[in-house]
């Protein structure tokens, strides 16, 4: 069963059309990766899904119900939470603080106790600093933070855009580690990467956004066997 369905989605920045008739499933408690190019268009499509773009056209679901009409807080609500590129955290509080602003809706508030131990378990850095000002922290630690932020909103999917970016290598096989064990927890997860290797790997299927179009789409084991994808992306 599908938990994300997006149909013949458009999109545009101004007059400038970016996603071209975008179609796509994430199935649920599945990992699905997007991957592509800088300037293919994957982060746009997250902040299109998440509702901080609106398309020009088609539609997008989650467990069934439209999306593309809601406001991005809405979409919060419902359980679709997005880890922005960059990981934006809040440098000026501290680590706690940030991730109690994760779970400022009803629900991820009741279980904030909870969802704190939840995350300081998968990340036990977190807890050793949870005074520190989180400006203080170094990239892979403000990455898990990001992480941690999302969890604490209870998500039934989480986007994730480009968790790998700017991390040594050992950091990012422990966040790609991390967020197979959420998946494995009960997250679904969508993941957009120009580590096309890695995402590939981890994930059930994969696909491939080109210039704002998906050109290519199936199980990830496959597309690292196709010959565009290790050509163009892998160096084989």
């Amino acid at each position: 069963m599908s938990l994300l369905k997006i149909d013949n989605v458009n999109a545009c920045y101004g007059d400038v059309q970016v996603l071209h008739g975008v179609t796509l499933e994430v199935p649920e408690a599945e990992i699905v990766t997007i991957v592509g190019a800088n300037g293919a268009g994957k982060s746009t499509l997250l902040k299109t899904i998440a509702g901080i773009l609106r398309p020009t056209s088609g539609e997008i679901r989650f467990a069934g119900e439209r999306l593309d009409h809601l406001d991005s807080h809405q979409i919060v609500e419902r359980g679709l939470i997005r880890i922005p590129e960059g990981r934006k955290i809040f440098p000026s509080l501290t680590v706690l603080e940030n991730l109690e602003m994760g779970s400022y809706l009803p629900k991820p508030k009741a279980k904030r106790a909870e969802s704190l131990e939840k995350v300081f378990t998968l990340f036990p850095v977190l807890k050793d600093r949870c005074r520190q000002l989180a400006g203080t922290l170094s990239g892979g630690e403000q990455q898990m933070l990001a992480i941690g932020r999302g969890l604490m909103s209870l998500p039934r999917l989480l986007m994730l855009d480009e968790p790998s970016l700017g991390l040594a290598p050992l950091l990012v096989r422990e966040i790609f580690l991390t967020v197979l064990n959420i998946n494995k927890q009960g997250t679904t997860i969508l993941l957009v990467e120009q580590n096309v290797f890695s995402a590939l790997d981890m994930a059930n299927e994969g696909y491939v956004l080109e210039n704002g179009s998906i050109i290519l789409h199936g199980k990830s084991q496959d597309l690292l066997r196709d010959d565009h994808i290790r050509t163009a992306y892998l160096g084989i």
